[in-house]
């Protein structure tokens, strides 16, 4: 094949692309790098492998890789919307996962045999990575990112109820009384 699988290759030179998934030359201004050490590692490395290792874990949809990674990080590092879509579709485009449709209809990605073969070609670098990340997890201040990523919670399951299907004004009373009990409750802690 064509492609070139290696970790640090940089750039997919066939597609002219930048290993995030932009045009070569353009920089990672649309990604949020509160831990720079690690968004710098990843834009020299490359994010495509570790997003591959974390579908070839499990199918995942864009937004639990978000958070994945700021987990892995402590918080140190959050991709936005507009480094990970990019990266699927270039993995999807290699031939590396594929979507599948999990529960309430979400697409989801996994790895695809394909993809898991240019994984452990590339395992070491990966692994690097991942220790990179361990070690930034455990130099946080974990308290601001694990509020963060409850709070996002939040929002994600109310984006998921309403629109799963129209919502009544009895499940919108007890919605509410749901996130009033918990903010009473914090305000208590």
């Amino acid at each position: 094949m064509h492609r070139h699988h290696h970790f640090h290759g940089g750039r997919d030179e066939h597609r002219g692309r930048h290993p995030w998934g932009g045009r070569m030359g353009e920089r990672h201004s649309h990604g949020r790098h509160r831990g720079g050490r690690i968004g710098r590692f990843l834009e020299h490395g490359d994010l495509r492998f570790i997003v591959l290792a974390l579908l070839a874990e499990q199918p995942r949809h864009g937004y639990e890789l978000i958070k994945e990674l700021e987990d892995r990080t402590g918080g140190a590092y959050r991709p936005s919307p507009g480094v990970i879509y990019p990266t699927l579709a270039l993995l999807e485009d290699e031939g590396f996962i594929r979507p599948v449709t999990g529960e309430a209809g979400r697409k989801l990605y996994e790895a695809t045999d394909e993809g898991r073969a240019a994984l452990e070609e590339n395992r070491a670098g990966v692994d690097a990575v991942f220790g990179r990340m361990a070690e930034a997890a455990e130099g946080s201040d974990s308290t601001r990112p694990r509020i963060h990523r409850a709070m996002a919670n939040l929002g994600m399951a109310m984006g998921q109820r309403i629109s799963r299907r129209p919502i009544t004004q009895d499940e919108i009373d007890r919605v509410v009384a749901i996130i009033d009990e918990a903010a009473a409750a914090i305000e208590k802690v």
